[in-house]
């Protein structure tokens, strides 16, 4: 196809040539009568396309080569080096006339061309090595209104609610606090959970759904938090929790749970997660080994004699010899605190009474 069109165009600029040069060559053949421009037209191009029998195949060989080293120049270079020459060949342009008119024979009419070489020459040169800080000065609009979008998707940050976190409820008082910022976002598919739950045969399953429904209408209308219901789904992936996984990857959020399990599979997987009962033990009152406390005996622990109690929190006091105190309020010293990943435990025992004389 290549050489096919080399010929073609030999054969076209032959034609040209001798419809141009043909009546000057008949004139000085002294062709009588004088052959028409056709004529001419017909020999230049029979014998160019003659010439390409042979120098066809060297031709396409170069073009080929050609294309491959141009292929391999990235286009930055190749856009901001014709920049360059471009700009180049505008300032010869302009110094052309006055380089023209001056005194010197013979160099007033070389002196334009060669100053257009050098020249376009020199703003190829700087527009192919400067390409880089040419480059970031065209996108520093667009590099900006990146900044921002970046800063404002910072701003609106996604919490991704789990099931579990919107039945417990504690969410809502979080919300109306002001902790959480950002977007709450509420799949589709945890609604979907819910509604199940909700209409569950069992009646504690379908209470724990109606409360959760009741807590996003809260959500949504009494608090001033945005709300974003994420319509989207994965139909490949079955399990809730996955599916939250990969939302959370998507949107580039964080998952807000009191699931144990997910907390962990979030861990697992890079995803960042915001857990309830985490908060709720970190905000609890930090007790010493020695403090003492006042605390109300509920029921016998797991061992021999003990007892358990609670503080206003839900912290569970085990109380050494407190057993005989069930259904009394005393005064207890504190012995040790355990941290656990389930929450905090705390375990006492009876304060000494001196007896009074």
């Amino acid at each position: 196809m290549l050489k096919r069109f080399v010929q073609i165009a030999f054969a076209l600029m032959g034609a040209t040539l001798g419809f141009t040069l043909g009546p000057l060559a008949f004139e000085a053949l002294q062709w009588n009568p004088p052959a028409p421009p056709y004529v001419g037209a017909a020999v230049g191009a029979i014998m160019l396309y003659v010439l390409t029998l042979w120098l066809s195949q060297p031709i396409v060989q170069w073009i080929q080569w050609s294309e491959e080293r141009l292929v391999k120049i990235p286009a930055a270079d190749v856009l901001f080096g014709a920049l360059g020459l471009i700009f180049g060949l505008i300032v010869g342009f302009l110094i052309e006339p006055p380089l023209s008119e001056l005194p010197i024979p013979g160099v007033s009419s070389v002196l334009p061309f060669l100053a257009s070489g050098i020249l376009g020459y020199l703003g190829f040169r700087v527009g192919y090595k400067k390409r880089d800080e040419l480059m970031s000065v065209f996108t520093m609009g667009r590099q900006t209104k990146d900044k921002r979008k970046e800063k404002e998707a910072r701003e609106v940050e996604h919490k991704i609610l789990d099931t579990s976190v919107i039945i417990d409820g504690r969410i809502a008082d979080i919300c109306r606090t002001g902790f959480l910022e950002g977007t709450l976002v509420i799949p589709s598919f945890v609604l979907e959970e819910l509604q199940h739950i909700a209409d569950s045969s069992d009646v504690l399953k379908r209470n724990r759904g109606r409360r959760g429904l009741d807590i996003l209408n809260k959500i949504q209308k009494e608090l001033n938090m945005r709300v974003l219901i994420y319509e989207g789904d994965f139909e490949e992936v079955s399990e809730v929790d996955s599916k939250l996984v990969k939302l959370a990857k998507v949107l580039s959020g964080k998952v807000v749970t009191n699931d144990f399990n997910l907390n962990k599979v979030c861990e697992l997987q890079g995803v960042k997660v915001l857990n309830i009962n985490d908060l709720a033990n970190a905000v609890k009152p930090v007790v010493l080994p020695g403090e003492e406390i006042n605390v109300q005996v509920i029921k016998d622990g797991k061992e021999h004699g003990q007892g358990v109690a609670y503080l206003d929190d839900g912290t569970m006091i085990v109380i050494e010899g407190g057993r005989e105190y069930i259904g009394e309020r005393i005064d207890v010293l504190v012995t040790s605190v355990l941290q656990t990943s389930a929450g905090r435990m705390i375990f006492a025992k009876p304060k000494l009474l001196e007896k009074a004389l």
